[in-house]
């Protein structure tokens, strides 16, 4: 099959378009044709060998990244139940011993594999994974958001960032979601998010205290930095606010609120969470840029640029 493979770790130049075999399917797996996979900035650390690193994990080459991804159902193990031949289907799986989504198959546990809700494509259901798990992780898991209450959520553009905004708003809570430009603010609001402004903006922070008088209730916060650490500051006491851990600089603590970094991890039950929420036909996602493996260099330099929303491959 061909694959955009690293034969060693380090920068983006080390991906290249190679001839690899198919992975072996085990009894629990399923072997996926990969249509779509999404391009993320966790992709970057594993490029890097920072996960391996980390993990110890002793990564063997040719190496093939990709942690989501979309296609059908090619061939599925003897003791799979609830999947059939040529199913649609979406799956994560950050770290798969047996190799990434940057391929044309990729063989996954089949817990980690969901049918494609009729409510969202081919191209969204194959980046919707990382960004979505994330997501919700940080609003029900981590800061337990509730009906009525305010958030404001840091880098409301970007992957993480806008599936976010509209959770929290379809959770009915007061979102004031900060983006990255003048697209990023345009996405949103033809998301469905009102109360968007550009973050590169001089007076975001007094839109926020005028969005929020007394204080939000919670933060979200997909980015580091200045503009981070004084959205902790308009957090009321007592409040809480999150970050998915990977962020850099984390946000800096405040001893009257809670602040909490956390992982995505795709695990069974989160992801039937996830997919009841697509199926609601209320969470969209934004794919800003389509690349062909061939390009995948290409999209790994353009993940230090800026886009709305996520990047992709087709397969």
């Amino acid at each position: 099959m061909r694959a955009a493979v690293i034969h060693k770790f380090g920068g983006p130049e080390e991906l290249m378009l190679g001839d690899v075999p198919v992975p072996e399917m085990g009894d629990h797996e399923v072997l996926m044709k990969v249509e779509y996979a999404g391009i993320g900035k966790w992709d970057i650390f594993e490029r890097e060998g920072g996960y391996d690193r980390m993990l110890g994990l002793g990564s063997k080459f040719p190496y093939i990244l990709g942690s989501e991804g979309s296609g059908v159902i090619y061939a599925k193990g003897k003791n799979v139940d609830g999947f059939e031949i040529g199913d649609k289907v979406y799956a994560a799986g950050f770290l798969n011993p047996k190799g990434g989504f940057y391929a044309e198959f990729v063989a996954i546990d089949a817990k980690y594999v969901t049918k494609i809700p009729e409510t969202i494509t081919m191209p969204e259901a194959g980046v919707i994974s990382g960004i979505g798990l994330t997501a919700l992780r940080g609003l029900e898991d981590v800061l337990r958001l509730n009906q009525g209450e305010t958030i404001v959520i840091l880098g409301a553009s970007g992957g993480i960032g806008h599936i976010a905004a509209q959770l929290a708003q379809h959770m009915d809570a007061r979102v004031f979601a900060i983006a990255s430009g003048e697209d990023g603010v345009a996405v949103l609001k033809k998301l469905g998010v009102s109360a968007a402004v550009d973050g590169r903006q001089a007076d975001v922070l007094s839109a926020a205290r005028e969005f929020a008088p007394t204080g939000f209730d919670a933060a979200l916060l997909t980015a580091g930095g200045e503009l981070a650490n004084a959205l902790v500051q308009c957090v009321r006491p007592g409040g809480r606010a999150a970050y998915p851990n990977g962020i850099y600089p984390i946000p800096d603590a405040r001893p009257d609120i809670r602040v909490i970094g956390y992982n995505g991890e795709p695990e069974p039950e989160i992801i039937k969470r996830l997919n009841h929420r697509i199926r609601s036909g209320k969470i969209k996602v934004h794919i800003d840029k389509v690349f062909s493996l061939e390009n995948a260099c290409k999209a790994h330099l353009a993940l230090h640029h800026h886009y709305v929303g996520k990047l992709c491959f087709k397969i």
